[in-house]
């Protein structure tokens, strides 16, 4: 029995936002700690405004691939968001643990591309929309005569 791949989809964008959305409420739960580690990996300045920024994006990027809703979108601001968070948190490449970050956030990035680039799927926010959208355009117009 061959799976339906639309549910593989909605598979594939919960686990991508998963992480996003455990991450953002870590760094809700620890605020200080965060930004300690912040300044500890060398950002030493508006630690306050990347924690604010991070939580924001974290938080609305895993939501809209948790519902599908503007999820092509999503996976570009993440994708973004996680070029430079890659780039400054995980290239000491002498510690192993460092580089399995660096490759987890490389495979994370390839799926986030892939949402970019296919959207949500099937059973999406995004797909609900665009039928409606559809079924309301196909709709003729009634002539409305004024009396």
């Amino acid at each position: 029995m061959k799976p339906d791949s639309a549910y593989l989809t909605v598979i594939g964008r919960v686990l991508l936002g998963l992480i996003f959305l455990v991450s953002a409420m870590n760094k809700i739960a620890d605020p200080q700690g965060t930004q300690q580690y912040m300044m500890m990996m060398g950002m030493t300045w508006m630690t306050m405004l990347f924690y604010l920024g991070a939580v924001t994006i974290e938080l609305a990027g895993s939501l809209s691939l948790l519902l599908g809703y503007r999820a092509r979108g999503a996976g570009w601001l993440l994708f973004l968001f996680m070029v430079p968070t890659t780039v400054i948190f995980h290239t000491n490449f002498s510690d192993p643990n460092q580089m399995i970050h660096f490759l987890k956030n490389l495979s994370i990035m390839g799926g986030l591309l892939y949402v970019a680039r296919y959207g949500a799927g099937r059973y999406s926010l995004d797909a609900g929309i665009e039928r409606a959208d559809v079924a309301d355009a196909s709709r003729p117009l009634k002539k409305v005569v004024h009396q």
